[in-house]
């Protein structure tokens, strides 16, 4: 296997300039500033890594701090897609059984109903409702004894990041049963002198209520919300304060098991099929599958994580590898599997992995091992064709109408950190394959846990116009 050096090396450089055209006007310029010059530019206060390298041959053409592990935010997905893939397989798909522990006669179960999760992201409410008429199209009219859940295929964690805000819906509890991406779906407007309010599992052609979760308003300025699940129902209260003429929301399910059981019955109802209160089980007691519904195939559920960045699918997918190969337990430990797993297929020995996802900032990993991941493993696996298309911004931050060459990349950003990382093809027709991270871990942690940190904003589209540049610097030199 042709490694990447893990040298500084700078090769075709000019140290300001370089006399360039390649058209477009994106990058057509005769001074170019070089990698050193863009970043002190930029402004950027705490850390600037990158390196950029043939993808063809390997060969490091330029870099910055090659070795500096830093937090990848949501650019770790890429590895958890090749985690995934090369562990699980192209034709992997999770799915979701209704199963019956005894026979049917005259439209009854006799034995119980269980809902068993195979640990599916994805799943929706459209879903269920599909499994609902499936279900009633067997003629089952019933069960003589319980509705049970299963959600044992994937250990159970109230939370993928504990320094989020409460009521980030990005931010939701992980289980082998899960609904809507483990999110309940908060309406209110308007009525008379208060609100009308509304706590559903809404889909696209079915919108039952959620009778797991509520909503209070109360008079205040702060917080904007408050939790709380005593009683076995999700209870939050909101700031009257920030919720206008009307609006909605998502919000994070913190016990997804029992919110797909009490939609999957109001669901089951409507059909025909009234079923008992559901209850929850740790064994798997086996049975008859009645339905079964799968997901999609693994390439294309990942393509959809890395286009909308969905933690929890990339928390399944990289706990479900784990568990493939005998490691994980928990999200943290999953994490540490892929690192080991990462470091025995490359050498990267800066990867130190505690999620899936890159929610969580304590991640690790240097843009020279990211960079040797992407061409080595990446490629093999089809992970540009994942990829979603990267738009260059101009000087001031806004997208460019047009671009001269092609980037396939994945973003991360965390407060006061920002990465990219992927592939690109020049003007000329080279590829390059590239990892950029930035970082300020001072200022994070200042202002952990507040919503809206002064001065993130700015710093964010800063990194982000940085990337930019230097995507076209090295379009320019390597490629023109």
């Amino acid at each position: 296997m042709d490694m990447l050096s893990r040298r500084d090396v700078l090769r075709g450089l000019a140290a300001s300039t370089a006399v360039v055209s390649v058209g477009h006007g994106a990058v057509a310029q005769t001074r170019i500033a070089s990698g050193e010059a863009l970043v002190q530019s930029a402004g950027l206060s705490g850390d600037v890594a990158f390196v950029v390298a043939d993808l063809r041959t390997g060969q490091i053409l330029e870099s910055r701090k090659p070795g500096q592990a830093m937090p990848p935010a949501s650019a770790l997905k890429s590895i958890t897609s090749m985690y995934g893939l090369e562990t699980l397989g192209s034709q992997f798909r999770f799915g979701t059984q209704l199963i019956a522990t005894g026979p049917v006669a005259n439209g009854i179960i006799q034995g119980d109903l269980i809902l068993a999760g195979g640990g599916d992201p994805t799943l929706g409410t459209d879903d269920l409702n599909e499994m609902a008429k499936a279900l009633a199209a067997k003629g089952v009219r019933g069960v003589s004894g319980r509705y049970l859940t299963w959600a044992d295929a994937l250990p159970y964690a109230r939370e993928i990041a504990d320094d989020q805000p409460i009521f980030a819906s990005y931010n939701p509890a992980l289980s082998g049963l899960m609904l809507n991406f483990n999110r309940v779906h908060f309406q209110w407007k308007r009525s008379g002198n208060g609100w009308a309010l509304a706590m559903d599992a809404t889909g696209q052609t079915v919108q039952p209520t959620a009778y797991t979760a509520s909503a209070s308003i109360v008079s205040r300025a702060s917080p904007l919300f408050t939790y709380s699940d005593r009683g076995g129902v999700e209870k939050w209260t909101v700031a009257s304060s920030a919720l206008g003429r009307g609006g909605s929301r998502w919000l994070p399910v913190r016990h997804p098991a029992a919110y797909a059981g009490d939609v999957f019955q109001t669901l089951a109802r409507a059909q025909g099929v009234p079923l008992p209160p559901p209850q929850s089980i740790g064994r798997f007691p086996g049975g008859s599958v009645l339905v079964s519904h799968a997901s999609n195939p693994l390439p294309p559920l990942l393509r959809a994580m890395m286009k909308y960045s969905t933690n929890l699918t990339a928390e399944a997918v990289g706990v479900s590898a784990s568990l493939r190969r005998g490691a994980g337990g928990s999200i943290n430990a999953s994490g540490r599997a892929m690192s080991d797993w990462l470091q025995a297929r490359t050498g990267a020995r800066s990867a130190k992995f505690t999620d899936h996802s890159g929610l969580r900032a304590d991640a690790r990993i240097a843009p020279v091992d990211m960079v040797t991941a992407l061409r080595t493993l990446g490629v093999p696996v089809g992970l540009r064709g994942l990829m979603k298309p990267f738009k260059l911004r101009d000087a001031t931050g806004r997208y460019m109408k047009s671009q001269p060459f092609a980037v396939d990349a994945k973003t991360g950003t965390l407060d006061f950190v920002s990465t990219l990382a992927g592939y690109m093809t020049a003007p000329d027709g080279t590829e390059l394959v590239f990892t950029i991270m930035t970082g300020d871990l001072a200022r994070r942690r200042r202002y952990l846990g507040q919503a809206r940190p002064p001065g993130q904003t700015d710093w964010v589209r800063r990194s982000k116009i940085l990337q930019s540049q230097l995507l076209e610097r090295w379009a320019a030199v390597y490629g023109a």
